[in-house]
């Protein structure tokens, strides 16, 4: 991790994608297209859970976040809105794919409704930084939300009262882009914070994450 201390960095192997450069990401528009990285997410569950798709920087912690909520089934790591198909790791941390690490959240909404989970996000991540998040800088590390046709309306009405009611001065820079193609990332990603709790919690206090939201949005 590129601006960890120096006894964090000794775990850059092993935290989430390796930053390379902090460039401007690809702008996602609407496709037509109908299979590959850029075609429509479109959920295929049949179980009455429903999914939506949240960048935050580290993967890792992005799952950790969402999978203490109330109604979260499982949160999954992964990529998305790229160029590659079927991209890895190693090609989405050289900032060059255009992909984002992304969770895919699976929820159940006779629990938890959409708008309450990007309410959630919010308070997650730092919406003010335009390089990365944390001390993860890079485009794959943006901070995003991927919305399907049905789901703009609550993200942009969540957005409209997080600019509303905001704690900071700072503008907010986090897009709201459309769905594509989620990837899941590789097994050794899964619930990373649970298989490797001890080097997570140590890459995570290193970033400073905590820190930050806390003093961004005023919690302890």
């Amino acid at each position: 991790m590129k601006y960890l201390i120096t006894a964090v960095s000794l775990f850059s192997l092993a935290a989430c994608a390796p930053a390379q450069s902090a460039e401007t990401p690809n702008q996602i528009s609407v496709s037509t297209a109908t299979s590959g990285p850029q075609a429509p997410f479109k959920s295929t569950r049949t179980d009455g859970l429903e999914e939506m798709i949240v960048a935050g920087g580290c993967f890792w912690c992005v799952e950790s976040d969402f999978e203490k909520v109330d109604g979260v089934v499982e949160a999954i790591s992964g990529y998305t809105g790229g160029t590659l198909d079927n991209p890895k790791y190693k090609q989405v941390g050289t900032n060059r794919t255009g992909h984002f690490e992304a969770a895919k959240v699976i929820y159940d909404p006779a629990i938890v409704s959409y708008r309450e989970l990007v309410d959630y996000f919010w308070g997650t991540v730092d919406p003010t930084d335009a390089r990365g998040q944390f001390c993860d800088k890079g485009e794959s590390y943006l901070s995003a939300i991927f919305v399907t046709p049905q789901q703009r309306a609550d993200a942009e009405k969540s957005l409209a009262q997080v600019e509303a009611t905001k704690p900071f001065s700072a503008d907010i820079v986090t897009p709201i882009l459309p769905a594509v193609t989620f990837y899941d990332a590789e097994d050794y990603h899964q619930d990373y914070y649970k298989k490797n709790s001890i080097r997570y919690k140590y890459y995570r206090n290193g970033c400073g994450r905590d820190r930050t939201l806390a003093k961004l949005w005023g919690k302890k």
